[in-house]
């Protein structure tokens, strides 16, 4: 009893495979429960040979043992467990890194193995409608386990599979919190990268799931769950503009507004909710992002306004102890809400912070930008801020220029244009391109506030007389070579090269004081002419720019300062191979493809904040402008000076031709009202006709029944009595007809004098345009428009003609139905006369009818007397048949005796005929 067992103990294998075939050939279901329960607990040791040994077994129980929950519950843990690569037992780093490899492949092999047949996904996906809590939580983690090793084809598999999403989304509605969270990690992988799900998952009501769960869960004080819905909302917003549309239209964006609701003190923010308030930041971005369609964004952004979440947002900007970080957000989101929104833009104008004496948000925004204590990204966030509030906003331009110019503000007050003036010519050099970059913001695309900024006077000393802010500029820029300011030069003259670069474009009064000053060309031409480091490229490369636009939009007021002085200094000491070569550098930059890509301004180090989103499209604009103009001649620019004359000379007659266009579209438009209105009368006329016709044959058809029997001595006198008031409405109608006709000539009358005003007008445009051709002769391309114009004034005389001989045809139509009215109503007179000699013969057939009515009546009196007298027999008979039968008579029935007699009947035709 003692002795140990003899031989080997079954290795792992061994044993699984025994437990394989028990699960396979077992009749009882108990005995293959065992067996999967056993493989359950052997599935994380051994993964690899229960996943390659039982899982066609295991897939063999899911399809013929699916009503018993337990063992599909078992069998959907095994598969869990195989496929999983989620590691619990802790091991050192180096042993942990190449074991996690080896688990990742895995489980990717056993993921392939186990889709590789669609239908087996297609079941798995059937057991998550079970309610049974053992079945339904391994088939979710089953799922988001495949979903995570092998994502883009089990997505398909899902995809194609009949309401496979739609058994997916139910698991929202779960009352058991486990399930439904488990449902949300699904629904992130499910949705990753996969923009026909996102729409599916997005009409199968997502949205309004997912926003009860957060509501339900404590909006932003919320736990994982709420950051776990924010982060599958992410996922099914972005880069989907269907589904964006759908959200907005859905109302669903006035739901978010409880989200940011916060208290006095934001000190002490938990982790978790500044989690979901940076996704929630987020959540409103992705439907305001610059990168989304113009329509959709102004949707976004009204419907913003109008919920007041972008006035909780703005609360949010001026709380105190909210974290850097939600501060930072917060301030990006405001920026995309208000960016080119006129109404979000004039809101925020107005917020104010809550101090003492209140300032606006703009100004404790900008104190923020030009202050180098402030985290890197706030200041980023700052700047993008004041140019979105002034990206399409001339209003808001104006405003921001006004601070900088002579008024009668407090002394003690700080204005927006002070804080920018201090960030320009700080020590910072940071500060000095985030101001000189805001400052072109306010300047772009607005001529009159380019010319307002000359007049701004910068006193720079006690003493000395006040200097313009370009002149100032300009003398920073001069003296960067000389301060060395610890090797950040570079920032600060790339922002001055932007603001100068901005001011004086389109602007030629601002490029005339830029070149009242001859050391601003030498400087522009020495920085570019010399051999610089690579630091220095950039800004080569800016001044490069700045010269070019010197050119382009010169007007040669100054002498010493002409388009073709300033080329053949160029040519002479830097070389036009080499000044475009300096030009296309900027184009080349890493830091010009970054700030091309949003208007965000991000970077990963303060030094490298160069170049900025706006500026880069002023350079892709200008830079083969400045390229073209450097190599043209003097004779080039002489023709060209022509051809822009005579192309303006072009204009203002195509203006003049246009204006007529219009007036006689005008004049056809009005005439087509008419002909319209003309042939509306003709068919209410033509219903007319067709009404009287009616009447007229229903009448005919009466006297057809009634003539036979009238008199005619009755007929003359009714005839009489009753043709008055015929005559009457034949009168009445005979007045509208003419009447129809003087309505109908006065039309045609005014038609012809306006087919007269027409011709006039044409004779004259004819005229005109001789003489303008005569008058221009050398200019093909006015003789082009002037003939396409004349084509065209030739179509509209034609069309004029066509409408006159359809004014014609409708004249001629409206007099033959006056006639045929004329006609129609004369044989009605007729025909009314004669209906109404009838009257008298209908009264007779009304007399006769009523006496005819009163022998029916009097016949159905008889036979309803004798219906009752043979009821009465026919009771008495019965009566008799039943005391006969009661005296033991044999009586048959009526009904009975038929149907012998028809039976007797059918048996002698049955009969064959004897010869």
């Amino acid at each position: 009893m003692g002795a140990q067992p003899s031989g080997p103990q079954p290795s792992g294998a061994q044993t699984i495979q025994k437990l394989c075939d028990r699960a396979a050939s077992s009749t009882l279901l108990e005995d293959r429960r065992d067996a999967v329960r056993a493989l359950k607990s052997l599935s994380k040791k051994y993964r690899l040979e229960v996943g390659t040994q039982a899982m066609g077994h295991l897939i063999h129980i899911l399809q013929t043992d699916s009503s018993d929950s337990e063992i599909i519950g078992y069998a959907l843990d095994t598969l869990y467990n195989v496929i999983s690569n989620d590691e619990e037992e802790e091991q050192d780093e180096l042993e942990e890194e190449s074991s996690q490899k080896e688990t990742d492949d895995l489980g990717a092999q056993l993921t392939d193995a186990l889709i590789n047949e669609q239908e087996n996904v297609t079941l798995i996906l059937r057991f998550l409608e079970e309610f049974d809590f053992h079945v339904r939580w391994p088939g979710v983690k089953l799922v988001t386990a495949l979903l995570k090793n092998r994502c883009g084809p089990v997505q398909g598999i899902i995809l194609v599979s009949p309401m496979g999403v739609s058994r997916l989304m139910d698991l929202l509605a779960d009352s058991r919190e486990i399930i439904r969270n488990d449902g949300l990690l699904l629904l992130q992988k499910l949705t990753k990268g996969n923009a026909a799900i996102q729409k599916i998952v997005a009409f199968e009501n997502a949205f309004e799931r997912l926003l009860d769960i957060v509501s339900e869960e404590g909006n932003s004080d919320g736990g994982i769950v709420v950051e776990d819905c924010l982060l599958l909302m992410l996922s099914l917003l972005k880069n989907n503009s269907s589904n964006q549309n759908f959200f907005k239209e859905g109302s669903y964006i006035q739901r978010m507004k409880p989200w940011f609701e916060i208290g006095d003190d934001n000190s002490g923010l938990s982790a978790q909710k500044v989690t979901n308030l940076h996704l929630m930041l987020q959540l409103v971005r992705v439907m305001v992002s610059p990168m989304n369609s113009p329509g959709a964004i102004s949707n976004c952004q009204r419907a913003m306004y109008h919920c007041s979440l972008l006035q909780q947002l703005c609360t949010i900007l001026m709380a105190t102890g909210v974290p850097a970080d939600i501060l930072t957000e917060t301030i990006n989101t405001v920026s995309e809400v208000i960016r080119g929104s006129q109404e979000n833009q004039d809101y925020f104008a107005s917020v104010n912070a809550p101090s003492n004496p209140p300032r606006p948000a703009i100004v404790v925004l900008l104190m923020s930008m030009v202050n180098e204590r402030q985290p890197f990204v706030l200041r980023c966030a700052v700047l993008y801020c004041f140019q979105s509030f002034l990206y399409r906003n001339r209003k808001g331009q104006e405003e921001i220029v006004s601070t900088l110019l002579p008024s009668t503000i407090e002394v003690n007050t700080i204005t927006a244009g002070q804080l920018l003036c201090g960030g320009l010519f700080s020590t910072d050099s940071l500060s000095n391109w985030c101001a000189g970059v805001a400052l072109a913001h306010a300047l772009q695309d607005n001529l009159a506030q380019k010319e307002q900024l000359l007049r701004v006077q910068l006193a720079t000393s006690v003493g000395t007389p006040p200097i313009s802010l370009l002149q100032q500029c300009t003398n920073i820029l001069s003296q960067g070579d000389k301060i060395n300011r610890r090797g950040s030069k570079v920032q600060t003259r790339a922002g001055l090269l932007i603001l100068l670069c901005t001011w004086i474009s389109s602007c030629p009064i601002a490029l005339a004081h830029f070149l009242h000053s001859q050391e601003n060309i030498s400087y522009l031409t020495g920085q570019i002419s010399e051999n610089l480091g690579e630091d220095e490229r950039l800004v080569q490369s800016l001044c490069a720019l700045l010269l070019g636009i010197c050119i382009c939009y010169n007007d040669n007021s100054l002498e010493n300062h002409t388009k073709e002085k300033l080329k053949q200094l160029i040519e002479k000491r830097i070389g036009k191979e080499n000044f475009v070569e300096k030009l296309s550098f900027i184009s080349k930059q890493e830091q010009y493809s970054r700030a091309s890509h949003q208007p965000q301004p991000t970077s990963p180090c303060p030094a490298d904040m160069l170049l900025d989103h706006q500026f880069t499209q002023l350079v892709k604009e200008l830079e083969a402008e400045v390229t073209k103009s450097v190599y043209k001649s003097s004779e080039d620019e002489r023709k060209e000076e022509e051809v822009r004359k005579n192309r303006e000379q072009h204009d203002s007659i195509m203006a003049r031709y246009k204006d007529l266009i219009r007036e006689q579209d005008a004049q056809i438009t009005e005439l087509k009202e008419q002909v319209t209105s003309l042939s509306c009368q003709t068919e209410q006329m033509q219903m007319t006709m067709g009404l009287q016709t009616a009447q007229i044959q229903q009448h005919r058809d009466q006297y057809s029944i009634l003539k036979l029997r009238l008199e005619k001595e009755n007929q003359q006198a009714a005839g009489m009595g009753e043709g008055t008031r015929v005559n009457g409405l034949q009168s009445e109608e005979m007045g509208r007809l003419r009447e129809d006709l003087q309505e109908l000539r006065r039309c045609n009358a005014q038609l012809e004098a306006e087919l007269t005003n027409r011709d006039t007008l044409i004779s004259s445009l004819n005229s005109e345009r001789a003489q303008t051709m005569n008058g221009s002769e050398d200019n093909v391309e006015i003789l082009k428009e002037l003939e396409a114009l004349r084509s065209r004034v030739e179509s509209q005389s034609a069309e004029i003609s066509q409408l006159q001989a359809e004014r014609q045809d409708l004249l001629k139509t409206a007099a033959q139905s006056a006639e045929e009215v004329r006609r129609l109503t004369e044989s009605r007179s007729g025909m009314e006369q004669r209906l109404a000699s009838a009257g008298s013969t209908v009264a007779v057939l009304e007399t006769e009818n009523a006496k005819l009515q009163e022998e029916v009546g009097e016949s159905k009196r008889e036979q309803d007397d004798l219906l009752m007298l043979l009821a009465d027999q026919d009771q008495k008979i019965k009566s008799l048949k039943s005391k006969l039968k009661e005296l033991g008579e044999t009586i048959e029935d009526e009904d009975d005796l038929d149907s012998q007699d028809q039976c007797d009947d059918d048996d002698d035709d049955d009969e064959p005929d004897e010869d």
